[in-house]
């Protein structure tokens, strides 16, 4: 995929290249004191890792998570793989967030475009996919104080 415009938000408010991600997974985590058991929507990222030493560096796949439910995300990661490949067919640029979907959809992994704007969302049960697109700029709009 050549997703280098488009970006995933993660848990903790990150923002993350979809070229990056080479992976998408869901598992569940059990309760922990004072935590309760959930539900884990992660991207992975291979990065080096290593101690330092030149033969103790590899490559690993790092997790970043996406969102945390108190349900299992049926069918999530074939969701989401499907948006990435939509938004790469058209050469998208903006970001997509994962939400906790308030009303249950009719069926899992509906892809719909909204009418107010040209934003995509990609539903699967619990969850919900936006992708929201960066502002269009006017030929020559590229160079104000606001990109420095």
């Amino acid at each position: 995929m050549s997703l280098t415009n488009v970006w995933l938000r993660t848990l903790d408010d990150e923002i993350i290249r979809a070229d990056q991600v080479v992976g998408i997974h869901s598992h569940y985590t059990p309760a922990l004191v004072g935590k309760p058991a959930c539900w884990l929507l992660d991207v992975f990222l291979l990065t080096p890792l290593g101690n330092g030493r030149p033969d103790g560096r590899g490559i690993s796949a790092l997790h970043r998570t996406l969102i945390q439910t108190p349900h299992a995300p049926t069918g999530a990661p074939a969701t989401l793989a499907r948006l990435l490949a939509q938004l790469d067919a058209i050469h998208a640029t903006g970001v997509i967030t994962t939400t906790i979907a308030t009303v249950a959809p009719a069926t899992s992994d509906t892809i719909a475009e909204s009418d107010s704007t040209d934003m995509q969302i990609a539903t699967s049960a619990p969850l919900r996919f936006r992708f929201i697109p960066f502002p269009a700029l006017g030929l020559g709009h590229h160079t104000g104080p606001e990109y420095l």
